[in-house]
């Protein structure tokens, strides 16, 4: 009987097959168009590399990208280190990434050319946000590393040209892994302590000497732009030599092209002091002997025209004399006139007294009195003839008085005045009203006679 082949699952072919690439292939360096990119809510990227010919399956796990300085693009040709598998869910072959750069370009370059057009969108470079520095700073803080050349050159000058300046160090690391932390935090750590008033400080600076684009490359982190661009206290970015440009000189209010020139910047010589101040001595001095000569060419003037002061006293004191004498006629009459007009008003007063217009009302009061009762006698006898006038004149006219002539007031059943005969018939039964008393009838017969 013929022996049967080995046969493999679909999982232990995948698993020998991925064995046999991994162990076959040492680290590639491939290089290829990104496609497909697609950066997973897990912080894994995935993407396609390819060429006119063909493509490969890309994972870049987030241990390895996290050390990457910038975020590749779709379309971007890049080149990467890695090394070849394949993803046995699927049976796809694929490179695992460990490192990516720009093809032709460093990634630092274009890692420090994203970040800046990035901040310089949001608004972080902008002139108008930009404090002005002070000329003559007594208290500067210096945020750089405690034993290096930056912080020697910034004191150096400073000890120079303005010896009467307090320095204040806040020591950090200026390049290597944390620096770029470091120095936001001292940047932050600065800032506070001036808005505490726990340091007067005037001005900051924050820089390094020089070095290579990886050695200043924590002055191109966005944590130490954003904690330029945020802090109230004026900045001053030096990194570096005078060609070295960073991140930070864009963030800060003043870009320095060395640590020295930033000192000189934010400080006056004393030489020069002094010679302003012997200049503006000089100039005082002037001003005051021209002033001085002026007040005695003035007095002089003023005292040959400065009269006898005795003369313009009496003649003063005739004039008050004359001005007592006139007030005291004034009040004189004024006087006068006031008794005078205090005894005519005295005497109105009295002509007017209530007693007196009481007693001339009364004698009014008493013929006013008697025509009223009089006047009252003749209405009331004129009213009460009107009133029996009218009371004959309504008894002549009553029906009482025409039926005391004989006549008589007939009604029907129904209470209504019978005038004619023919508002009856026989049988109907009468009312008649006499002058005295009233009879009942029947009406047996009518006629219209």
């Amino acid at each position: 009987m013929p022996q049967q082949p080995l046969t493999l699952s679909v999982s232990e072919l995948n698993r020998e097959a991925k064995h046999l690439l991994e162990t076959h292939f040492d680290w590639v360096w491939v290089e290829g168009e990104i496609s497909n990119f697609t950066a997973a809510s897990s912080g894994h990227w995935y993407f396609t590399l390819k060429d006119e010919d063909a493509q490969v399956r890309c994972a870049m796990f987030r241990r390895a990208n996290s050390r990457i300085k910038y975020r590749p693009a779709q379309g971007e040709s890049v080149r990467i280190r890695a090394r070849v598998s394949l993803y046995e869910g699927r049976g796809e072959f694929q490179l695992i990434c460990e490192h990516m750069e720009p093809a032709g370009a460093g990634a630092l370059q274009v890692a420090f050319e994203q970040l800046k057009n990035r901040l310089a969108q949001e608004g972080l470079f902008a002139a108008e946000t930009k404090q002005t520095i002070p000329s003559a700073a007594q208290h500067i803080g210096v945020v750089t590393s405690a034993t290096g050349a930056a912080l020697q050159d910034i004191l150096t000058v400073l000890n120079r040209r303005s010896p009467h300046s307090t320095v204040y160090v806040f020591p950090v690391a200026v390049q290597g892994e944390g620096a770029a932390l470091q120095i936001a935090e001292a940047i932050n750590l600065a800032d506070r302590l001036r808005k505490e008033q726990t340091l007067p400080l005037d001005v900051l600076i924050v820089g390094r000497g020089g070095g290579s684009l990886e050695d200043l490359w924590a002055f191109n982190e966005e944590v130490v732009a954003r904690a330029l661009f945020a802090a109230s206290i004026p900045t001053v970015s030096a990194v570096g030599h005078e060609t070295d440009f960073s991140i930070a000189d864009l963030a800060a209010d003043v870009r320095a092209a060395t640590p020295s020139a930033a000192a000189e910047l934010i400080s006056v010589d004393q030489t020069e002091l002094l010679q302003l101040v012997d200049g503006l001595s000089n100039r005082m001095a002037r001003a005051v002997r021209r002033i001085l000569t002026d007040h005695d060419t003035r007095h002089s003037g003023l005292r040959r025209r400065l009269k006898d002061p005795g003369f313009a006293l009496k003649q003063q004191k005739l004039s008050l004399q004359r001005l007592r004498a006139s007030l005291q006629q004034s009040m004189r009459q004024h006087l006068a006139t006031a008794q005078s007009d205090t005894r005519q008003t005295h005497l109105r007063l009295i002509a007017q007294h209530p007693r007196h217009a009481l007693a001339r009302h009364r004698s009014q009061l008493t013929p006013l009195y008697r025509q009223l009762a009089l006047h009252m006698q003749h209405r009331l006898k004129d009213a009460k003839a009107e009133v029996a006038h009218k009371q004959s004149l309504l008894r002549s006219l009553g029906p009482e008085h025409i039926l005391g002539r004989g006549y008589a007031i007939v009604t029907d059943s129904s209470g209504k005045v019978v005038r004619q005969a023919q508002d009856t018939a026989a049988g109907d039964a009468v009312k008649v009203r006499l002058q005295k008393g009233s009879l009942t009838a029947q009406v047996t017969s009518q006629s219209s006679d």
